[in-house]
Parts: structure tokens; sequence; C-alpha cells
């Protein structure tokens, strides 16, 4: 497959109505304002002179505010802007981000003939009740609405879903997953909440009305949603803001679990259990080993290895090993995990994603414990 490029033009608060609970845009996506026309070509011709490839992979993205709620005029300002390389074949489409509550048929009319491809949803969660908490000016059904009128256009559909909203907890995460699974999103984005200076969020935090998750329970719920999303064949494109330098100039974040390779952390933990699997399922027709391999593919070895070797130290300790390796095996796919005894140079027993979310459907997962993170 080639790579996939976004070209991102970001549009701070523009448009919203609302002022969410946990919202400072200025602070997560940028403080220079609107950006013209002008430097928007300027951007998108600076990044395409970086891009070895071919158009047909780049997609130019205007995330940070709600697209369709900017003023009409704005939006056509922008969309024109990029037509010239949609029709040159330099950009192969368009994605934008907005609200559940702003699409309907004369706005998706209006995208479609602009050559916009992509529409993410900031959805946040199914629940009306941490919806409500969080300030959000739209219900459960707005979502359901939106989405699929979003698909019966032939959109290809995003679906953005916070964890650590006030009044959220596990069980609404996983409802919320479900529920978005229902609504067979092309994509998925999961993103813990940060206490982001300047936020109402941030007044609750100190008055002690809040309480965020900690980077474990972040980590942990976030690993079950990916897994669900993964069962389903939804790609989850992202897990965690990203760290630009905005997010993280000192003082703007106050409180979070934040990690500047979240998603990373997330994967890590995916691979440890699932070899956690592959060791238990040898053992359960074989003798114990002291000496194992395991085997993946070579895209896939900082997540088995885990943050500072924490895998294969869990591992090792929690099945009584004396030594484990890490191999790769070029004929492997993406996500499998393999195993081998001894010096064998072939492995003697494979588990591919899909096998270990079926294992692992009717029993617990194996216990883990996630180990303390250095933030940076």
């Amino acid at each position: 497959m080639k790579p996939h490029y976004n070209i991102p033009v970001f549009i701070p608060h523009l448009g919203c109505p609302f002022q969410c609970i946990f919202c400072n845009q200025n602070k997560i996506a940028s403080n220079r304002g609107i950006p013209a026309r002008a430097e928007l070509i300027t951007s998108i011709n600076e990044h395409l002179d970086t891009i070895r490839t071919s158009g047909d992979n780049i997609e130019l993205a205007f995330f940070g505010g709600s697209f369709t709620a900017i003023d009409r005029k704005l939006q056509e300002e922008y969309l024109s802007a990029v037509q010239p390389y949609l029709k040159s074949g330099q950009i192969s489409s368009i994605r934008i981000s907005t609200r559940p509550d702003y699409i309907d048929n004369n706005i998706l009319q209006f995208l479609l003939s602009y050559g916009v491809k992509t529409i993410e949803l900031g959805v946040q969660s199914f629940s009306d009740e941490v919806l409500k908490a969080s300030c959000r000016g739209y219900s459960c059904s707005d979502v359901f609405k939106a989405s699929r009128l979003i698909k019966s256009f032939g959109f290809k559909l995003g679906i953005q879903l916070m964890i650590g909203l006030p009044g959220d907890n596990h069980a609404f995460d996983m409802e919320s997953t479900r529920q978005a699974i229902t609504l067979a999103p092309d994509m998925a984005r999961i993103y813990p909440t940060l206490v982001i200076a300047g936020t109402a969020l941030h007044r609750l935090f100190e008055r002690q009305k809040y309480k965020p998750l900690d980077l474990s329970e972040a980590v942990t719920t976030c690993k079950e949603m990916f897994l669900q999303f993964q069962q389903h064949d939804i790609a989850v494109i992202r897990m965690g803001l990203h760290p630009g330098e905005e997010l993280l100039s000192p003082g703007n974040i106050i409180a979070g679990p934040f990690h500047p390779a979240f998603g990373e952390l997330v994967e890590q933990e995916v691979f440890k259990e699932q070899a956690c699997r592959v060791i238990a399922k040898y053992n359960e027709d074989n003798e114990s080993s002291g000496q194992l391999i395991l085997f993946v593919h070579k895209q896939d070895m900082s997540k088995m290895i885990g943050h500072q070797k924490n895998n294969l130290l869990y591992l090792k300790n929690q099945c009584q090993l004396r030594d484990i390796k890490i191999k790769t095996n070029p004929v492997y796919e993406r996500d499998t995990v393999g195993l081998a005894v001894g010096n064998e140079s072939e492995p003697l027993f494979t588990l591919t994603r899909k096998e270990f979310i079926e294992l692992r459907k009717g029993n617990q997962a194996c216990p883990t414990h996630l180990p303390e993170f250095s933030f940076f």
C-alpha cells in the first residue's frame, strides 16, 4: 500500500457557536488566527514540495474547527483554492471535521460539489448525559442522523470519541464504541480528555469538581476500544492528541493522561497481551520452555518490545522465562505474533490479531499491569 499523506490546515474554533467544557482551540490548534487564502495556497505548495509520491494518496484536511459551521463564503474561499490541485491530480481529495448538528442535505451537496470525500464528526460520546455535562449542544440522536446522512451521500465517515469527560466512565466509553460500530464508520479517533488552560474544565479541576483519568486508566480503556474497532475492521487512525508545538508549550496542559506517544503505548499493551496469549496457547500442549523467541512484522518491533523494554520484562517475569528474544519475520502480516523455542529459526505457533480477538472474547484478558511511564 502507498503511504497516505495529509496536508493539514488548522481553522481554530471558526464557526462553532458553542464553548465546550474541555475546549480551548487557541491552545489545541493554533494561535495564528484565521488562515487567509494566500496562506492556504502557500502551505499546500510547501507540503507538496516535500512529498515524494503521486497525488492519488494526498489529502487536504481541514482540522481544528467545525468546518460546515463557518461562514459559507469562507468555506467556498477555502475549497475553491484547492480546486486547481484536485484538477491537476496533485491532491486526490479533501477531508473536513465538523459537528453532528451542522450536517444536512444542502451542506453535504455543497461539500460533494467541491471534492470533499471524508467527513469526520466530533462525536465525543454517545451518552446524552456526558454530552450535556460537556456542553456539546447536541444529542446522541443528532449523531445517528448526521452519520447516516453522510454515508447516504457516499462520503467516508470518521468518528471522533473522547474518554474521561465529566460524567463519563468505562462502561459509557465501551457503549460509545459499540454505538459507533453500528454506524460502520470508515475510521475512528480516540482522544483522552486533557485539562487545557483557560477552559471551563480547568476551572472545575481547580475546584476539585473534576478528576481526569490517569495514564494507566486511559491506556486500558483505549486498548479495549481499539480492539473493538479492529474486530469490526474499522481503522483507528489516531489515539491521543497530536503533540504539536502549541500544545506542548509550558502551562497549556494542566492535567490529564497526556503522553507524546499515547497511541504507541496503547498498541504496546495490545501486543503484550497478544504475546501472553501466544505463550499460554503454546504451553497448553507443550512443556514450558525457559527460552522463547517471538516473531513480529518489522514495523511492529517497538510495539512488541514496549517502552523501555517493559513488555519483555513483563513477559519474562510473568511466564518465568530465562530469556526472551524478538525477531522479525518477513512473511508476517502486521499485528501477528509467532513463537519459537530455543534456537529455532521458524515459528512453531502464530497468532494473528483476528485470532487473538476471537480468543479473548469468551475469556478474561491476561492479567497485565501497566508500568509507570516517563512522560517525556
